[in-house]
């Protein structure tokens, strides 16, 4: 391919999103029930690969969350404006959170669905709701008692919390802590070559996965439940492009063509894992690179809007609480539905980024309001598409506040944002330098010849 025509990476997961969708639908409608193709094409490569891939991305998050926090940490210098970045973040997080399930409640209240829905053929099956934590014992849960068992169960907040307190206590010691600086500050650059080794194969991976999901979940599975997913889908599209857009474009006056125009390999990553924590390495380097957030705040933002910023999640919890109340003929009222807002507000922060975790926080909402929970079997056959649809709008507000909360500290390059090619990757970024290359081959041969 000539110079300068080189495909980049979003084009290749695109094209390998739309080839699994393809590849999905036709098994699921041509060779459903084909033995050798369930076990060895659908369950077996498709599995194997995705879940490879979806491994290796998980794999980076708790180094470069770690390394990246602290480089951060130290990048502002400042604890009084480590506070006002935390602050702010938070805040806006859950401003969002909370317009997200309003406006589905309030869509959904519009258009009703639920209200003719039939039974017949449904598959009911029970789920176990756990109880909601008490917001005392989230808060309690933010503070490791063990960082070690922190770090090796994924903890994102309790691994957030220690990182921050590693590097503030970095910038109380002072010059004499220069060299744990500059061994983070090297880790953390290891850290992102990783992510763009593991992206140089993504659109193999993203095929997979997405060929697997529509194999087995085909298209005809919408057809009973259209009412509820058309309104789940219109609820994140309001959200994405006129809330999310909206107070970027308030808060910021930066280009939300712009913006979005960036942040697609982001949305197809997060779309095809339907996991914002295994998106976020894609995440922080299109925020940091792509978008120009500088990398002391997106550090930051980031990997607590992976965590926290569940606007998809709570999307889906209050379109669904309207359709269950409605097939069961219950009303909840205005008290009911102010519940469900507080519920699902609370419940986002600390609720991890991981595939399906959304149904055992609706089992939470519902348990609350004293909804059946089996209505949540009635929902369960299209929840895994829905999922991937709000994982892409979570990705998506964690990367609007970044850059609102980095325009209001001064911590965004505009030259970068403005620019389309800028942070692009193609195939030379996985390349070895040429002299790095050499020096390697010739460690190589002195470690054979001792």
């Amino acid at each position: 391919m000539a110079e300068g025509k080189k495909m980049s990476l979003t084009v290749k997961v695109l094209i390998g999103l739309v080839l699994g969708l393809i590849t999905g639908v036709i098994i699921n409608t041509f060779l459903a029930g084909n033995a050798f193709v369930d076990t060895w094409l659908v369950n077996g490569f498709f599995h194997m690969i995705g879940k490879m891939f979806i491994n290796a991305l998980k794999m980076l998050v708790v180094p470069l969350v770690t390394f990246s926090l602290i480089c951060g940490v130290c990048g502002i210098g400042d604890i009084a404006a480590l506070g006002r970045i935390g602050t702010k973040s938070f805040g806006l997080y859950l401003l969002t959170t909370a317009i997200a399930i309003s406006t589905a409640i309030l869509l959904a209240q519009i258009i009703g669905p639920g209200k003719n829905f039939q039974m017949e053929g449904v598959e009911v099956k029970d789920i176990a709701a756990k109880e909601a934590p008490p917001v005392t014992q989230v808060f309690i849960d933010i503070i490791p008692s063990n960082p070690i068992s922190a770090f090796a169960n994924g903890d994102m907040l309790s691994i957030i919390f220690y990182a921050i307190m590693f590097g503030v206590s970095i910038l109380l010691v002072g010059t004499k802590a220069k060299p744990i600086v500059e061994a983070a500050e090297m880790l953390n650059e290891v850290a992102m070559k990783m992510v763009t080794l593991v992206m140089s194969i993504a659109h193999i991976g993203v095929f997979c996965l997405i060929a697997k999901t529509f194999a087995q979940q085909g298209i005809g599975l919408l057809l009973p439940m259209a009412s509820y997913f058309m309104t789940v889908v219109g609820a994140l599209a309001i959200h994405l492009f006129v809330t999310l857009l909206a107070l970027l474009f308030l808060f910021t006056r930066f280009s939300p063509t712009m913006f979005m125009k960036k942040m697609r390999n982001a949305q197809a990553f997060a779309f095809s894992t339907a996991s914002s924590s295994a998106t976020l390495p894609v995440t922080l380097r299109s925020v940091s690179e792509r978008l120009g957030v500088n990398n002391s705040v997106a550090s930051f933002t980031v990997p607590l809007g992976a965590t926290i910023n569940m606007d998809g999640t709570a999307i889906m919890q209050g379109v669904a609480t309207v359709f269950i109340a409605n097939v069961y003929g219950i009303d909840l009222g205005i008290g009911g539905y102010l519940t469900v807002i507080g519920m699902a507000v609370l419940a986002s922060i600390g609720t991890a980024g991981v595939p399906g975790v959304g149904l055992i926080m609706l089992a939470m909402v519902l348990n609350q309001v004293g909804l059946p929970l089996e209505g949540i079997g009635i929902i369960m056959g299209v929840d895994r598409l829905l999922d991937m649809c709000r994982t892409a709008v979570n990705v998506t507000g964690d990367a609007m506040v970044s850059c609102v909360v980095a325009k209001g500290e001064g911590k965004i390059d505009m030259e970068v944002y403005n620019d389309p090619d800028a942070g692009m990757l193609d195939e030379d970024d996985i390349h070895i330098d040429d002299a790095v290359e050499a020096e390697l081959a010739r460690a190589v041969e002195e470690t054979h010849k001792a």
